[in-house]
């Protein structure tokens, strides 16, 4: 009776001793099954995200060209062909449904053809530039010089008719200077638009042994940077013309050279460029320009 009990305990140690190395077993199938399923788990988050990433650094690029085409510069062109080549991957990699991390070379290698042609693009708009303002430059000279030009040919046209005249005057050498007149009489020359109270209008008559001696009066016109006539601002008509003048000045000529000079008294001078011009009636016999800072 006690074998046949010890041999009941026995067969009952082996039974959950069977038991128990099935649930070990169990549990490590579990274990296991549930680690697999994470780390699927994780490589699909993975994988989606890094094709968000892809897309959206492929989208960025395709923005640069679609920027840099609407500016229709000379490479609008290439630009074009390589932008196609950014939508033809973004195409692929929304159609992938696995990794995506082979398409980052792809990426790589868009993104440094997109720097090149970047950068060509904005040397390209740089010269652009440079030429749009030499041509606006050269414009602007061209019809100064035609301004110029056209005042030199009637200057021209003006000296003929006084040589065949015989009996005009030339006025010469004209200066106008700045001074700063103290109290004491002292005079200083400036080009200092606020120290200036004076300006000294000079100029010179040439000899003229046929020219009919006497009084002659000049009409001086000084006009500021801001287009103001300067002193009397007196209008005189002269026919169908008419001229606005600074001060006249009067000069006995005896039919030798006559050095003239007069000032003409003022205040709160504008800096920039004035223009004087020296006339003989309504006729322009001389002008100068001069600057003060």
């Amino acid at each position: 009776m006690e074998e046949q009990q010890n041999n009941s305990s026995s067969s009952l140690k082996v039974i959950i001793a069977i038991l128990a190395i099935l649930l070990v077993g169990s549990l490590v199938y579990i274990y296991k099954m549930t680690t697999d399923a994470k780390t699927v788990q994780t490589e699909l988050t993975k994988t989606v995200s890094e094709k968000e990433l892809v897309m959206k650094d492929l989208q960025e690029l395709k923005a640069t060209y679609d920027t840099a085409i609407a500016e229709n510069t000379s490479m609008s062109d290439e630009l074009i062909k390589e932008r196609d080549k950014v939508v033809n991957l973004i195409n692929e990699v929304n159609k992938s449904k696995g990794d995506v991390s082979k398409y980052r070379s792809q990426y790589a290698k868009l993104e440094g053809n997109m720097k090149v042609l970047m950068a060509e693009n904005e040397g390209l708009k740089k010269q652009n530039t440079v030429l749009t303002t030499q041509r606006d430059s050269t414009i602007v000279v061209l019809g100064e010089s035609k301004k110029n030009n056209e005042v030199l040919v009637g200057q021209n046209e003006e000296l003929a008719k006084t040589v065949e005249k015989g009996s005009k005057l030339s006025v010469l050498n004209m200066k106008t200077s700045a001074y700063k007149i103290k109290s004491s009489g002292k005079q200083i020359e400036t080009d200092k638009a606020g120290r200036a109270n004076v300006l000294r209008i000079s100029f010179t008559i040439a000899e003229n042994q046929i020219a009919k001696s006497g009084d002659k009066e000049y009409y001086v016109q000084v006009i500021d940077s801001k287009s103001n006539v300067l002193g009397d601002k007196q209008t005189v008509s002269f026919g169908d013309k008419s001229l606005t003048y600074s001060f006249i000045t009067t000069v006995k000529y005896e039919n030798k050279t006559v050095q003239v000079s007069q000032d003409l008294p003022g205040k709160n001078f504008e800096k920039g460029t004035y223009f004087v011009n020296v006339f003989d009636k309504d006729e322009l016999v001389s002008k100068t320009s001069f600057t003060l800072r």
